[in-house]
C-alpha cells in the first residue's frame, strides 16, 4: 500500500549555482557527481553539473540539500519517462 503524503509546494533555490535547496522532493532517482535525477512534486526533476554532491536529505519534509556546480536544470513529466521504458537500451542512449 503506497503512502499519502501531504501536498507540499515546489521550489529551487540555488545561491551562485554551487549551494542548493530544493523542497516539494518526492524521491531521488539517481545521483552521482554529474546528475541528480529527482522525483519531485511537479514531476521528474534533473540537474546537470560538475562535483555535484547530495549534503542532506529528508524525504518526510521534501527537502534536498546539495553543492556542486550546476549547468543544467530540465523538468520531464512522468508520462513521458514511462513511455522510454518501452525502448531499446540502445535507441534511449542514442536519443
Amino acid at each position: 500500500m503506497e503512502e499519502k503524503r501531504p501536498s507540499m509546494s515546489h521550489k529551487i533555490s540555488f545561491t551562485n549555482r554551487r549551494q542548493g535547496l530544493l523542497t516539494g522532493v518526492l524521491d531521488v532517482l539517481s545521483f552521482d557527481e554529474k546528475l541528480v535525477v529527482l522525483k519531485s512534486q511537479c514531476g521528474v526533476l534533473t540537474l546537470k553539473g560538475e562535483e555535484m554532491h547530495v549534503k542532506q536529505l529528508d524525504l518526510e519534509k521534501g527537502e534536498l540539500e546539495m553543492t556542486g556546480k550546476v549547468d543544467q536544470v530540465i523538468y520531464t513529466e512522468e508520462s513521458s519517462i514511462g513511455r522510454k521504458k518501452g525502448k531499446s537500451v540502445l535507441k534511449r542512449l542514442l536519443q
